[in-house]
């Protein structure tokens, strides 16, 4: 006979062993004390300006000099221009005047 006619209740699954509780595999963030940025800069005025930057922006790195080499400041760019999330503006409605500058109403121009 099959389980249904003697089951009274839900069966609710186990967790997965790695899936609950603390997570152990996390990374810590890039620019912190625990994984501090690695620059390389060709002289030292550049030094002091890049030190500058990442001062301003409550960060930690590694900088050093190499004046043979390319400069390499990839991280901190990264970490400075991270994308925004676009904000949708107020809908169109169907009776306002065109975007597009036509002077129509939105619903026999562009819509």
């Amino acid at each position: 006979m099959s389980d249904k006619f003697f089951f009274k209740g839900r069966k609710t699954p186990k967790p997965a062993y790695g899936e609950s509780g603390y997570n152990t595999k996390r990374q810590t963030k890039l620019g912190t004390l625990q994984n501090p940025l690695t620059l390389t800069v060709t002289s030292t005025e550049r030094l002091q300006q890049v030190q500058k930057l990442v001062d301003d922006n409550n960060l930690a790195a590694n900088i050093s000099v190499v004046t043979d080499g390319a400069e390499d400041i990839v991280e901190l760019n990264g970490i400075l221009n991270k994308p925004k999330a676009v904000t949708a503006s107020e809908k169109i409605n169907r009776n306002d005047p065109c975007t597009c500058g036509s002077g129509k109403k939105y619903k026999k121009c562009c819509g």
